[in-house]
């Protein structure tokens, strides 16, 4: 399969830095995946912008050094991810946090295989999702090669 033809997904702020900063091996498949182009994981400039902010929470901060996890985290964006633009329409699925819904809207809007999320709003949208051909899924529950 090209890279062209390789299906899209999303990563949400929190299975990013599992895979960047603490290489969660419950993220791997989907890493390896991405890195291998059978899956194109797209983003927008925002859910960079909200990656790199997270990782200065002091939560964060205590375990990872800032500077080199803002370093790690634009590079595994700039190498493995595409910037994609998502147009201001009224959403297809409305989620109940505000600031997850451009997951949801830039997933639909350029046809997305799969979001992956351990966030419980987004989480709640996976039935209505799947009716979309989306599958909003923990990284741990399911596989690049499934669906």
């Amino acid at each position: 399969m090209s890279a062209a033809a390789a299906p899209l997904c999303l990563l949400d702020t929190h299975v990013v830095l599992d895979w960047v900063l603490f290489d969660d091996p419950r993220c791997r498949v989907w890493a390896d995946a991405v890195q291998q182009g059978a899956l194109r994981w797209i983003h927008t400039a925002g859910m960079l912008d909200e990656a790199l902010r997270v990782v200065h929470y002091p939560a964060l901060a205590r375990r990872h050094d800032p500077a080199t996890s803002v370093a790690r985290v634009r590079q595994c964006f700039a190498s493995w991810s595409e910037c994609r633009p998502v147009a201001p329409l009224q959403p297809a699925l409305q989620c109940s946090d505000a600031d997850d819904q451009m997951f949801v809207d830039l997933a639909l809007q350029h046809g997305a295989r799969w979001l992956l999320t351990r966030d419980h709003a987004l989480l709640r949208l996976a039935r209505p999702a799947a009716a979309r051909g989306l599958r909003i899924v923990r990284p741990e529950s399911d596989a690049p090669a499934a669906g």
